[in-house]
């Protein structure tokens, strides 16, 4: 499992911290090989986390311990350490070079002495936890898994009474360009997003015993044991015209989507993301003024009863 990736679910959206669009934890990723673009997401997404740390602080205000529940290479993770700096930091993760990069990443900070990696599948992995936890968070890691209802009911018995699950899922999918671009037919990230919600409908259907959920998550914290408390969205807005570190990560999002859905497009429109990735065409967008990085995350948070 990796978080802080390439926006699952709705490349980046449902992502990992949340990388690039609905990219799958399924068996045809490697994650390891996703580290970079994992890390690269995370960090450009760090100013959402930030905020929504400094809003689950009015609900945990002094947390004990804190497990990241998917934490793929540790950008989250690291950022926890740094918002809480009294707290001790679990990173929990199935891939074990992924954790490595979250180990090396916590030294590199200077927070290793309150942070420590888990290795194995969630979420019965969490049951070699040692103490309980007093915020758990679980971002853009529980549509991996089959039964996401009995999941948060593992992740709430987890949790010290009083305690908070932070759930990041849902939002909205990421935009980079305007409708209308200029070159090809217009709504190309709308067909790409239709694309991916089938992807990722495939996805959750291939899971080893996988059990459908209405994806109404403050009912599904209720039936864990939990009591909802409340949701937030927060968004990422870096307008046009984009850094270089924001163009370099819409065309490392395009292009996975490129590998991971060309199938399900039609021949203009693989011709325009060929134009849109190639560096030496001016309309791509590691040269056009227009492009813009702009997602939203939500987070719903919920207390298992004292």
């Amino acid at each position: 499992m990796a978080h802080g990736h390439p926006d699952h679910h709705h490349e980046q959206q449902h992502g990992h911290q949340q990388g690039p669009g609905h990219e799958q934890r399924g068996t045809d990723i490697d994650w390891s090989e996703m580290a970079s673009l994992l890390e690269t997401q995370a960090e450009l997404t760090a100013p959402v986390y930030r905020q929504a740390m400094a809003w689950l602080a009015e609900e945990a205000a002094e947390p004990g311990l804190i497990v990241d529940a998917g934490s793929g290479p540790g950008v989250v993770s690291c950022l926890f350490a740094e918002a809480f700096p009294d707290a001790r930091v679990l990173a929990v993760d199935g891939t074990g070079p992924l954790l490595e990069r979250a180990r090396a990443r916590a030294a590199r900070q200077g927070v290793a002495d309150r942070f420590d990696t888990l290795a194995g599948e969630l979420p019965a992995v969490l049951d070699e936890l040692t103490y309980p936890a007093d915020l758990l968070w679980a971002g853009r890691s529980l549509h991996h898994l089959a039964d996401q209802r009995a999941a948060l009911t593992a992740f709430a018995a987890r949790l010290v009474p009083g305690g908070t699950l932070a759930l990041l899922e849902g939002g909205l999918p990421s935009r980079f360009l305007p409708r209308d671009i200029g070159i090809g037919r217009p709504g190309l990230q709308a067909r790409l997003d239709a694309v991916q919600e089938e992807r990722f409908t495939r996805m959750r259907a291939e899971l080893p015993g996988s059990v459908t959920e209405r994806e109404d998550w403050p009912a599904l914290l209720t039936s864990a044991g939990l009591r909802h408390t409340r949701t937030r969205s927060f968004l990422l807005d870096l307008p046009a015209p984009a850094s270089d570190r924001a163009r370099a990560h819409a065309a490392a999002t395009l292009a996975r989507l490129r590998d991971l859905v060309a199938d399900g497009l039609g021949a203009d429109d693989r011709a325009t993301l060929g134009r849109l990735l190639d560096p030496a065409d001016p309309e791509s967008v590691h040269r056009r003024p227009d492009v813009f990085v702009l997602s939203a995350y939500t987070v719903y948070t919920a207390v298992r009863p004292a």
